[in-house]
């Protein structure tokens, strides 16, 4: 139960997270902003997460996870409901880098907090039920999103995915008991800092392939809507596009356990950098709502699996005592690939237009998925002359 619960908390924070970055970039391009400040806005979101990440995981270990978790969905509330007091861009930066502030303790926390239940087999299938939650949330986010924008304005879709923030705090008030006391790690084991964690081999390699994969995650999220609008899309229609996303991902995590045993952690993250890498090659020669929501639908295929993989084999490679502070490292990657690749490919969108942004990340992602492959065959090279 304790399991479903925080599943349930991470589902809700969810909505109001991709909600929010589907307002921000929509709210953003409407009040004149150009694909490079839209890029800007994205990185402002790992802002704090990129510097706290690791301290927010030393935290979750030595205090237990359920005050950060509190703390957390509560910046996130206030932040999303930040622009109906400051408004213009200014606003929507201030809110991107609060969101994140929040997003960075309740996300370590809640990783950390599943991860704790149980080891082996278990942890994988806890897992791939979080990815299941987080897939149904990427799901609801931009459609709700997208809707409330249209039928309702910006200013009430922000006060609408502000309450959503919130309730995973109002559950955790009201029944402070559904966080176990066993998930706590009082007793910090003595090591090094992050630079001991990164000697690690099979850590440091997690934390590259889940700074690639993000890539494509995160560009979608953020330049699909400027791309959408540059076509004449509603944001209703966006928002389903981009939800097509999450029903794939939904269906491919329903069978990430068998296809890990099947073809290895590396094999199926190499397998979804090419997915991912042809897709993002397709999408700036479609212009029609259906076709682009079928793409969406295969890269979802493609990436469904990566993030909760590499989630499980950070908690895996981290020593006894620090999958907390390993979760935040990992998150440090993400968050530094988050703020450095929306900026880069902000500015080409601004000099070269759309076209080059989805291209040079498509060729980037089969990039990660050739070396990927070279690694994987290395290693088994290495095996078989032990």
């Amino acid at each position: 139960m304790a399991v479903y619960l925080a599943v349930l908390m991470s589902l809700v924070s969810g909505i109001s997270m991709r909600g929010a970055k589907l307002l921000v970039s929509l709210s953003a391009l409407a009040q004149g902003a150009t694909p490079f400040q839209v890029g800007l806005l994205a990185a402002m979101f790992a802002a704090f997460p990129l510097i706290l990440a690791v301290h927010a995981g030393k935290v979750s270990d030595r205090i237990g996870v359920k005050r950060p978790i509190l703390w957390g969905a509560l910046i996130i509330g206030a932040g999303i409901a930040l622009p109906l007091a400051v408004s213009g861009i200014a606003g929507l930066a201030m809110a991107c880098a609060l969101i994140g502030l929040g997003h960075i303790f309740f996300h370590v926390s809640i990783h950390n907090l599943i991860g704790a239940f149980g080891g082996g087999e278990a942890r994988t299938r806890n897992f791939a039920t979080f990815s299941l939650g987080q897939s149904i949330s990427a799901f609801i986010g931009p459609a709700l999103g997208g809707f409330a924008i249209d039928y309702a304005g910006f200013r009430a879709t922000h006060m609408l995915l502000a309450v959503v923030a919130l309730l995973p705090a109002v559950v955790l008030l009201a029944r402070p008991s559904i966080v176990p006391p066993a998930t706590r790690s009082p007793d910090k084991a003595a090591g090094g800092g992050s630079m001991e964690l990164l000697a690690n081999p099979g850590l440091r390699r997690t934390l590259i392939m889940s700074g690639v994969t993000l890539t494509g995650i995160e560009l979608f999220t953020f330049y699909f809507p400027v791309y959408g609008r540059s076509i004449g899309l509603t944001a209703s229609a966006i928002g389903l596009v981009m939800s097509s996303y999450a029903v794939a991902a939904f269906i491919v995590r329903m069978g990430m356990p068998a296809a890990s045993r099947r073809m290895g952690e590396i094999g199926v993250l190499t397998a979804s950098l090419f997915v991912a890498g042809i897709v993002y090659a397709l999408v700036p020669l479609v212009s029609h709502a259906p076709l682009l929501a079928a793409c969406a639908f295969v890269l979802g295929l493609g990436l469904g699996c990566a993030q909760p993989i590499t989630i499980i084999l950070t908690y895996n490679h981290a020593p006894a005592g620090r999958s907390g502070e390993a979760l935040g490292l990992r998150l440090t990657v993400n968050k530094l690939t988050q703020m450095a690749v929306p900026l880069a490919f902000g500015a080409m969108g601004t000099a070269f237009g759309l076209v080059p942004v989805f291209w040079a990340n498509g060729a980037f992602l089969l990039t990660g998925g050739v070396l990927s492959l070279a690694e994987r065959r290395f290693s088994k090279m290495k095996e078989e002359r032990r």
